[in-house]
């Protein structure tokens, strides 16, 4: 009978070390979301204008197009957002002319 409440114990000991570490992930990742929040409330994060990530302002992938500068999250969004780009600027200029 003493064993059976020795191994008991154990397991609620376990459980409960368990408990702890697993919360502690939980709470972390919650942190790391209100950071991320409080960035982009603050202005210092920027929406990728094609996949939508948020992006730090400081980031080093840009384009500037006129006075607006564009924050991308990886180059092939910024390829992808120049070509789509070039797309329409051939679609202005040369849709006039026949």
């Amino acid at each position: 009978m003493m064993s059976l409440t020795k191994l008991l114990l154990l397991v609620i000991c376990g459980f409960v070390v368990w408990k702890l570490f697993a919360g502690d992930k939980r709470w972390k990742q919650s942190k790391e979301q209100e950071k991320k929040e409080d960035l982009v409330a603050s202005g210092e994060m920027v929406k990728d204008p094609v996949c939508g990530a948020y992006v730090s302002k400081s980031n080093d992938i840009r384009v500037r197009q006129g006075d607006v500068v564009l924050n991308f999250c990886s180059y092939d969004c910024r390829e992808k957002y120049l070509k789509r780009l070039e797309g329409q600027n051939s679609g202005q200029n040369g849709g006039g002319q026949a």
